[in-house]
């Protein structure tokens, strides 16, 4: 059966889980999932972890994330992109010498409210089905990192363009709307396209067709989602106690976490040392390729 890491290049108009449910079509395999969810608008980079590889989802949801956001000025929507019903519409008369003069204040951390149209909970229920429903409810801030923010040139449409280098959780079409705030003309996102996103970049993203010609061939090793992370391979007695899922004594590394390998070279866990035991953080037995 399958067990790796697909990095997709999401098309516009799929959610992730459509992807999921044609990657499970194709790979024939039941276990799939996917980190960092993408808008059914935006494009690019989604890990999709098939097989065993899916006990790894939860370490790639962490980490920064990278995005090429294109906007207009001059109008809100409800969604705070261009797919929503508009709100306002404005003459922008700011040029992006005013944006430029604007970015250093939305570096750095930030509070930001997540927006209707999200899959947030509050008091049990998702925004985006409230909602539907013309319901507004208050939203808590949450706390936020933008790493980067630069200006591009702009797109062909003469839309502004934007790449945001960012932490878990942020909502570019909201920071989006609220550089459009800033700006008192409005601002809305027309395209997102992820860049970057698990540690894995459009490089190493393949689309659906490719997946549907070549298979399993493109799944990528479990182990290449912890590649930040040093190497370290056991004994054939330490092998044998590993898969018993005992610590292993006496093992002269510096304190950190270790991918930790067979004797024949297969990925076996993830792994801390502290005081000279090695632990497992998460077991892979099986999951490489």
């Amino acid at each position: 059966m399958p067990d790796g890491i697909l990095i997709i290049d999401k098309p516009s108009d799929w959610t992730s889980m459509d992807v999921c449910a044609k990657v499970r079509s194709l790979l024939k395999e039941r276990r799939v999932g996917h980190s960092g969810t993408l808008d059914p608008m935006a494009t690019g980079v989604l890990p999709v972890f098939v097989g065993q590889a899916t006990k790894a989802v939860s370490f790639a949801d962490g980490g920064d994330k990278e995005y090429i956001a294109s906007f207009r000025l001059g109008l809100t929507t409800d969604t705070q992109d261009i797919t929503g019903t508009v709100l306002s519409q404005a003459e922008p008369h700011c040029g992006e010498a005013d944006i430029r003069a604007l970015l250093p204040r939305f570096t750095g951390p930030q509070e930001q409210i997540p927006p209707m149209y999200s899959a947030v909970k509050v008091n049990g229920k998702r925004l985006y089905d409230l909602a539907r429903r013309g319901q507004s409810v208050e939203r808590k801030a949450r706390p936020v990192v933008i790493h980067e923010l630069t200006l591009l040139d702009p797109a062909e449409n003469g839309d502004l363009r934007l790449r945001v280098r960012c932490s878990k959780g942020t909502y570019v079409r909201t920071l989006i709307h609220d550089l459009g705030q800033a700006l008192s003309c409005g601002a809305v996102l027309t395209a997102l396209r992820r860049t970057t996103a698990s540690g894995f970049t459009l490089e190493d993203a393949v689309s659906l067709q490719d997946v549907q010609e070549r298979g399993s061939v493109l799944l990528k090793s479990v182990d290449s989602l912890f590649s930040q992370y040093p190497a370290f391979t056991l004994s054939a007695a330490q092998e044998k106690r590993c898969l018993c899922g005992n610590p292993l004594k006496g093992i002269t590394l510096p304190a950190g976490t270790y991918r930790v390998y067979s004797p024949d070279g297969a990925f076996l866990c993830l792994s801390e040392c502290r005081d000279q035991i090695l632990t497992s953080i998460k077991n892979f037995f099986g999951a490489s390729l």
